[in-house]
């Protein structure tokens, strides 16, 4: 019986099969933790989405920037983007069940003294506030009106975190934390304009797991290609799963009890943009 996390998916179907199999997964036995965008960029978004919906309790994921990204073009008047490939999810005959299977996850996982979430949290945050801030999100995601929450999702403001946040922009700012965050300053305020590697971090902010913070959580999560996997002079225990798979990298796993990584090599033909 084994766990494994495994980093971004973003419809690396062949892959995502392909590193199944290297792992002798069996689904009887074993369990998948999975950080979150599992669909766009690469050419195979709806199979990637039945694939895991279909390992039932065996498959265990969290929200990303991107499974947002299509949940807000679906039922929250979005657009499509230039390179976006989500439009076979869009016309599938089990759209509608897949989107509601997508809708109803949550923005973390937390057992055995280890946390996953798609980009990571705030040193301030406990993990118990962490959790009972992404279920604020899930209700809002289950509720009558989460076409509305949708529609107002997308944004860049609040971008600090205050206890006397409330409404929208508590969720707005804990969707962010949780699912885009790469560097913040030592207030906790993100930045959401570098995205590359630690050399592109604004002057007075470092990424985020180079704050100390008051546990020893393990922290796991993907997002950030650029990093390779490595975490620099993190301050905290944290393993970073994107290893740029859809970017021709590799797609890794990690076994939650050996600590070991297994990768297989992307198969994309070219550099996605």
């Amino acid at each position: 019986m084994s766990t494994y996390a495994i980093g971004d998916l973003h419809g690396c179907h062949a892959e995502f099969v392909a590193l199944l199999e290297k792992l002798s997964f069996n689904p009887a036995r074993d369990t998948l933790w999975l950080v979150g965008d599992l669909i766009n960029r690469g050419p195979g978004s709806l199979e990637c989405l039945r694939e895991v919906r279909a390992l039932g309790s065996s498959a265990r994921s969290v929200l990303g920037n991107h499974d947002f990204h299509l949940l807000v073009v679906a039922r929250g008047g979005g657009k499509l983007k230039k390179n976006d490939t989500l439009s076979d999810i869009l016309g599938a005959p089990d759209r509608e069940a897949l989107l509601d299977w997508l809708q109803s996850q949550p923005l973390s996982v937390f057992e055995n003294s280890t946390l996953m979430t798609h980009a990571g949290l705030l040193p301030q945050w406990s993990v118990a506030q962490t959790e009972s801030l992404g279920r604020e999100v899930q209700m809002a995601l289950g509720s009558e009106a989460s076409g509305e929450f949708l529609t107002q999702l997308f944004g860049n403001q609040p971008d600090s975190w205050h206890d006397d946040l409330d409404g929208m922009d508590r969720l707005r700012l804990t969707v962010n934390v949780l699912t885009r965050m790469r560097f913040i300053d030592a207030q906790g305020r993100l930045d959401f304009a570098a995205k590359e590697g630690l050399d592109s971090a604004p002057e007075g902010f470092l990424p985020w797991f180079q704050y100390p913070r008051d546990d020893d959580t393990r922290l796991l999560f993907g997002h950030w290609a650029a990093l390779e996997g490595n975490t620099p002079q993190a301050r905290v225990p944290v393993e970073a799963l994107d290893t740029g798979c859809v970017w021709r990298g590799r797609l890794t796993a990690l076994n939650l009890d050996s600590g070991e990584r297994t990768s297989v090599a992307s198969l994309q033909q070219e550099k996605r943009q």
